[in-house]
Parts: structure tokens; C-alpha cells; sequence
């Protein structure tokens, strides 16, 4: 049996990180990409395939899709999109360059990276589209309107895809995990220092007893945090299973949320939410 590809976006760390080593320990054939240059130095130093990609970069796009497929001599069996970013804050305090920039990564590169490989999935006959969302694709969290308005948007455009896929042989898969263990957090705290005027905003107390503490205090792993390999069994499953599941829930929080979502009446999911 020829070697299974996979291209994987973000993973520099965490989910990304242990998705790549994951998949290259069980025989894949993995692009471990990343947005820094030193990070895949690092990469090729364990022993992975890797090179730059950056979401909000079309040309870096089109570069890493071309070395992928030339490196495989034309075929692709799956993409993991997993990189992405947050930017905390208010919605009130979050400005329309804040919103642009984190869509350009977190939405459109993911949908620029992904039609580019559909036509070669289209012509060898199978594929596999991972994309990976969140808790936060189906339930909101004060001060992640940012991040939460991306996800929300790429489930509806990975369940549409979803079903327009549905006379092909590529299968659309989504994985929302909730708490995991990652650099999310710290790399979050550079565009909230560009983008939100926190200490001029009406919520202006609130960021300082609530979102600074979060941000800049080491307060140790989130309640049910897991770690990143939890991930990487729900993608494996997506990847390799004959019959893949249309989501997978990483995390007993995502598992809460999701019935929440479907039971609750939205006052209660609003105060639930509230409270955590």
C-alpha cells in the first residue's frame, strides 16, 4: 500500500505539533507546515517533513500547495487546517482591522488553502478535509468574539461544503475541541496589545479583574483540560476510519455545551455561559 499523505497547518506547538508527530509515528507521510521559518527548521530537526505556510499570505499558500504536490509527484489524501488565533476582547472594543486580520487566517486561508487541494482529491478519486473548529464553533464566551465570529463561520462553511461533497469521494470532517493544552493564550496577548485600547474602554475594570488576569497570569491548566493528544486519537479516527464522523467533540466541556446548546432555552445557555 502506497504511503498516506497528510498537509497540516500550525504546527509550530500544541495541537498542530502533536497531530503531525502523531501521524508520522503510524506510517503517514505528514507536511508538518508552519508560519515561521524557524519553526520548520525545528520540525526537520525531528525528523518531519516541513515548510512555510501562512494562512494570511496567498502566495505562501499557493507555494506550500505546490511543494506538497510535488514532493508527492501530484496527490494529496488529506489536510488537517488547524492553525488559527485569538484576539481577546470586548466586542465593543474590538476595531474592523482586528476582525479583518484574524478572519484572514482563521477563515479565508483556511478556505484558499482547501480549494486548492479539492481539485487534486477531485481527480485521484478520494480525500480527506479536517478542519478543525471548537466549543466556541457552537456556543460564545465573553471576550472571544473575535476568535468565536471565525469559528462559527467555518462551521457553517465546512457544513456546507460538507454536503456539497456528498456525490464525491472526499469526505468534510470537523473536530471541536474544547479546553486543550496549547500556546493559544500567550500567543494571543500580542494583537490584543495591538488592536484592544483596553484601559480606555467603559468595561475598563472588568478587563483589569478578569481578561488581564487570564491573559498574563500563569494560573496553571484550564478545569477538564487535556492534552493536544487527545486530539490526535479523535484525528486519527477521522482520517483512517471507512466511516468518519461528520464532527468529534474533544473534551467533556464540548460534550456539556453541545447538549446545553440543544436543551436549554438561550436565556439559560446565556447564564450558564455567563457563569463559567
Amino acid at each position: 500500500m502506497a504511503q498516506r499523505s497528510v498537509l497540516i497547518t500550525g504546527c509550530s506547538s500544541g495541537i498542530g505539533y502533536d497531530a503531525a508527530h502523531a501521524l508520522h509515528a503510524r506510517g503517514w507521510r505528514v507536511f508538518a507546515t508552519c508560519r515561521q521559518v524557524a519553526d520548520c527548521d525545528r520540525l526537520r530537526g525531528e525528523g518531519l517533513e516541513s515548510f512555510v505556510l501562512d494562512y494570511a499570505d496567498e502566495a505562501s499558500i499557493a507555494a506550500a500547495v505546490d511543494e506538497t504536490l510535488t514532493r508527492t509527484g501530484g496527490t494529496l489524501d488529506a489536510l488537517y487546517n488547524n492553525g488559527a488565533f485569538g484576539c481577546p476582547g470586548a466586542v465593543e472594543d474590538l476595531p474592523r482591522g482586528a476582525l479583518r486580520e484574524i478572519f484572514e487566517t482563521n477563515l479565508f486561508g483556511v478556505h484558499d488553502l482547501t480549494n486548492r487541494v479539492i481539485p487534486t482529491m477531485r481527480a485521484q478519486g478520494h480525500g480527506r478535509i479536517v478542519n478543525c473548529s471548537s466549543v466556541l464553533g457552537f456556543v460564545a464566551g465573553k471576550w472571544r468574539g473575535a476568535y468565536v465570529s471565525t469559528k462559527y463561520a467555518l462551521e457553517g462553511l465546512t457544513d456546507t461544503l460538507r454536503i456539497e461533497m456528498r456525490d464525491t469521494a472526499i469526505k468534510i470532517i470537523l473536530i471541536e475541541p474544547g479546553p486543550v493544552t496549547s500556546s493559544i493564550r500567550q500567543k494571543a496577548i500580542p494583537h490584543f496589545e495591538r488592536w484592544v485600547d483596553w484601559e480606555n474602554s467603559a468595561r475598563a475594570d472588568q478587563y483589569r479583574t478578569s481578561l488581564l488576569k487570564r491573559l498574563y497570569d500563569d494560573r496553571g491548566p484550564d478545569p477538564f483540560e487535556l492534552p493536544a493528544s487527545a486530539v490526535s486519537r479523535k484525528l486519527i479516527h477521522a482520517l483512517e476510519s471507512p466511516t468518519p464522523r461528520a464532527r468529534y467533540y474533544v473534551t467533556t466541556p464540548t460534550y456539556l455545551m453541545g447538549f446545553a446548546r440543544r436543551v436549554f432555552p438561550t436565556a439559560a445557555l446565556d447564564w450558564l455561559i455567563n457563569k463559567n
